[in-house]
């Protein structure tokens, strides 16, 4: 049976070295040998545990900051509410459930999920538990309506370029094959005019990263709700602007080598904001972080609701929950939200302009 070390090694010596970003689309999103694509990767049988996953928090602020943006914008109807990268369907369930309560909103909803894998479509059909989901390959599937978006842990898959800086240009990192084995090489070094105003900030021997797909996907989001209304919620591991090596793999909740299990591990990588919010033609929020964000919109007093009388494991699990979503040493500043919102209306709730 070919296995994706196969299919790469096969590429590799039909082209030559590949880049990184073939590299991560390969491993991630080959429709029979990817990641994505044959299997589920989430909770504690998978490889790794979203913010949803760890408590139904997270996705009731997040469904309740959209309800409230769309009643801040004249409660538009039709209109779009759509997830990218929804995983098992956890975050949306929540979200669907705490915005019952919204006079109008799921009568004016639409619901769209952009999902590339069918393992996890039938994992979000079966969690979801609503005949009306669409289920979209790409943003540019979404119906030309106003958009309330989240995206959470979606831009940190997409795949990127290394480049490291040599005098006045830079050489692009790749995968090839040597003596039977997978590894990186440098390519030879050349201008790149993406990099142009890093020369600035970088010096010999310094890493930047690239993801194009990021770029082009935060401004056909924010073109949608700039010229059609609505807000988008993003939110990832990162920082606002990209300097060093922050591909990682995981496998069993365990970092690998990023080389070590194609097609097996998940590959990742920090999420440059600053190139979001340069990309978008709508208006863009500072960048907050998750903890920051969640207390805003009430984490704490919906953490002693649910407790009520609660005492043991119950209690224990709630306060375990609150900690790993704000904490600063846990999620609460490793993850960070960016909004994008017309350049006429406010900002969507948690966040400022």
């Amino acid at each position: 049976m070919t296995t994706m070390r196969d299919h790469l090694a096969d590429r590799i010596a039909a082209t030559g070295p590949i880049t990184l970003a073939d590299y991560m689309a390969d491993c991630l999103l080959h429709p029979t040998l990817g990641y994505y694509t044959t299997r589920d990767p989430l909770g504690a049988a998978g490889d790794f545990t979203t913010a949803p996953e760890i408590s139904q928090m997270f996705g009731e602020l997040i469904g309740l900051a959209l309800a409230q943006a769309w009643i801040d914008q004249g409660q538009p109807a039709p209109f779009t509410l759509a997830e990218a990268g929804p995983g098992r369907g956890t975050l949306m369930a929540d979200i669907l459930r705490a915005t019952q309560a919204v006079p109008g909103f799921h009568a004016a909803m639409r619901l769209h999920l952009i999902e590339a894998s069918p393992v996890l479509r039938d994992k979000q059909r079966d969690t979801i538990a609503r005949d009306d989901i669409i289920w979209c390959d790409g943003i540019g599937d979404l119906p030309d309506r106003p958009l309330f978006f989240v995206a959470n842990e979606f831009f940190d898959a997409l795949p990127i370029r290394q480049f490291v800086r040599d005098g006045a240009g830079w050489r692009e990192k790749r995968v090839t094959v040597e003596d039977g084995k997978l590894t990186f090489a440098l390519g030879g070094a050349a201008p790149v005019a993406a990099l142009a105003d890093r020369l600035a900030d970088t010096k010999d021997g310094d890493l930047v990263e690239l993801c194009p797909a990021a770029a082009g996907l935060a401004a056909e989001i924010g073109q949608r709700i700039e010229t059609r209304g609505g807000a988008a919620l993003i939110i990832d591991y990162g920082d606002w602007r990209s300097q060093g090596d922050t591909l990682q793999a995981l496998q069993a909740h365990e970092t690998i080598g990023p080389l070590d299990a194609p097609g097996g591990s998940d590959l990742t990588a920090h999420v440059d904001f600053e190139a979001l919010a340069a990309a978008t033609p709508s208006a863009h929020t500072r960048l907050t972080a998750q903890g920051v964000f969640l207390e805003r919109l009430g984490i704490t007093a919906r953490a002693q609701a649910l407790a009520g009388g609660s005492t043991g494991d119950r209690l224990e699990n709630l306060i375990a929950a609150h900690r790993r979503l704000t904490h600063p040493h846990e999620m609460g500043t490793l993850f960070k939200v960016i909004g994008f919102y017309p350049k006429s209306q406010t900002p969507p709730p948690g966040l400022d302009s």
